[in-house]
């Protein structure tokens, strides 16, 4: 069963008065790439997050959004005790300078930068282990849209295959007929333009035969029909992570029916290979979301 690389999941619960909030978006992408965006209490635990999201999304591109927030009691802060100094001891001796009242100058002093900071504190070893679970139940929460939007892309794969089997069908069924217009196309444009005493029959069936045998397509439709079996066959397995083979079947399928196209010399032959073109670029198109 196949399944999309597009999917959304979330998570969140509650640990020593501190709200984790895991979200999960996942895109098409060729391989695996993740985008985090986490707060600095959990920073040392990154390498592990990009390897539980790898393990459990496998293909895409990933956004992981993780915010930290602090319930019940007040939010740990540091102030830059050092730095506040620097600013009251400068900034006193402007006021004196300039001769303007400084009672409010440690509350402006308070809002400038780098002076008051969150609290560096680290998450513990209890706090990564409820992270990790709740990173496990986004992932599930992902994998299953994913199965979701795998069915739908599966319906509409198998349609565009069956349609280019159906089409196959009928040109398999207007090929005796082509060979029979290509032979007598042949021998007339021969009568016209050479005299029947300059050339030799025999010789003339032999080319022909050869001629014949150098733009038949059997073979091109029996790959075409096995390539389009073993889609469906893949379609319909359980191993995931099989959108790269998928595509890679198509370009084979889509080799089948240029080469047909190219021998083809008859007008509903090219117009069934036209059909079969379009369905095969909306498979294509679908395949792209393929994990």
């Amino acid at each position: 069963m196949i399944k999309s690389m597009t999917g959304f999941g979330r998570a969140e619960g509650i640990i020593k008065d501190k709200g984790y909030l895991v979200e999960l978006r996942s895109l098409n992408g060729k391989l695996f790439d993740v985008n985090l965006k986490i707060p600095q209490a959990i920073k040392p635990y990154e390498f592990e997050i990009r390897n539980l999201v790898q393990e459990g999304l496998v293909r895409g591109s990933v956004e992981c959004f993780i915010t930290v927030k602090q319930n019940g009691s007040a939010r740990p802060v540091a102030i830059n005790t050092d730095l506040v100094k620097s600013y009251v001891s400068q900034m006193k001796g402007l006021a004196e300078e300039i001769n303007v009242d400084d009672s409010g100058l440690l509350a402006a002093i308070l809002r400038l930068p780098d002076v008051v900071a969150p609290s560096t504190e680290v998450a513990d070893e209890d706090e990564w282990q409820f992270l990790k679970g709740l990173i496990g139940e986004a992932i599930t929460d992902v994998n299953k849209h994913r199965e979701d939007e795998g069915k739908v892309l599966l319906k509409e794969l198998k349609t565009r295959i069956l349609n280019i089997q159906n089409l196959e069908k009928q040109v398999a069924a207007l090929e005796p007929e082509r060979k029979k217009k290509i032979k007598a196309n042949l021998m007339k444009m021969v009568k016209e333009n050479v005299d029947e005493e300059n050339y030799d029959p025999n010789r003339l069936e032999q080319e022909m035969v050869y001629y014949i045998e150098k733009i038949d397509i059997r073979e091109e439709q029996v790959r075409l029909r096995n390539h389009c079996e073993y889609f469906i066959q893949i379609l319909e397995d359980r191993e995931e992570a099989n959108g790269k083979k998928l595509a890679f079947l198509l370009q084979e399928i889509g080799r089948e029916i240029n080469t047909t196209g190219s021998k083809a010399y008859d007008l509903e032959i090219q117009k069934c290979v036209v059909m079969m073109k379009d369905e095969l670029e909306k498979a294509k198109e679908q395949t792209f979301n393929v994990l």
